[in-house]
């Protein structure tokens, strides 16, 4: 079990997208422990690499993710290696809006469990039509409330909790309506689709984009006096790199920027 991380798209402009493949199609590409491990050093590999642009994460198989490997859950393991297992998904979900690029789901198929809670930690998320997202964890005894931290963050309240307490699938069509993807589109316009969103976050300066992630994670969680004092504080730091003058000069002088990131 593992993902993998594919061959860096060419066609992108700018930088380079890395594309992680969750690649255990058979265990319909549960998030073992070891699958777990191998996701975090991919989101990792690159990430100090000024060329690096966008992370896609993308599945093989009919089944984008299932969520966790219940047979690692089973009473033959002890409390420290379950502790574990929810421990390093957290930090891996935690860790995708860390990171300084954004990152896309590219959904073509099931996500369930901790796999609807991977589409959720994403920053963005393409699906194809005949995605499905559930969180079904009531129904075999082990409500999910660790994917109910991305889930309820992501979704209306009364939607989070209809999945949480029923088990029942939205459609890709729902997950859209809700909020929980940014676009459905037919399954063969989904590979382009997604690099048509790489291709145009690539044209932007690394350092700006950076900046604007980690400032909307950090003012979505605070009232609304407090986020404005602190944004109004990021837009003037902004103002300070070197790139925010560049962009700036560009559009007085009527021509493309030139970014240094």
């Amino acid at each position: 079990p593992r993902s993998e991380l594919a061959g860096r798209n060419p066609a992108v402009f700018h930088g380079f997208c890395s594309t992680i493949v969750l690649n255990n199609p058979r265990r319909r590409n549960a998030l073992s422990l070891p699958m777990l491990q191998s996701l975090r050093r991919d989101l990792l590999h690159d990430v100090k690499s000024r060329e690096l642009r966008v992370i896609v994460i993308a599945a093989e198989g009919p089944v984008f993710c299932s969520g966790h490997d219940l047979k690692e859950l089973s009473s033959e393991d002890d409390v420290k290696h379950h502790s574990q297992v929810f421990e390093l998904c957290a930090e891996v979900m935690t860790l995708i809006q860390k990171l300084p690029v954004p990152v896309i789901a590219k959904v073509n198929g099931l996500a369930t469990a901790a796999g609807c809670q991977l589409v959720a930690s994403c920053d963005i998320a393409v699906a194809s039509e005949k995605s499905q997202f559930a969180t079904p964890g009531v129904n075999i005894g082990l409500f999910c409330s660790t994917p109910a931290v991305a889930l309820g963050r992501s979704l209306p309240r009364k939607v989070a909790l209809e999945m949480l307490f029923t088990g029942e699938p939205l459609s890709a069509q729902e997950a859209l309506m809700h909020g929980l993807v940014s676009k459905v589109v037919p399954e063969d316009k989904l590979e382009e689709e997604t690099m048509k969103i790489s291709q145009k976050i690539c044209e932007s300066s690394k350092s700006v984009l950076a900046l604007g992630k980690a400032t909307f994670y950090r003012q979505i969680t605070q009232d609304l006096d407090t986020a404005y004092k602190m944004t109004t504080k990021v837009m003037v730091d902004n103002l300070t790199l070197r790139d925010g003058q560049e962009g700036i000069e560009a559009f007085v002088q009527k021509r493309k920027p030139v970014w240094s990131h």
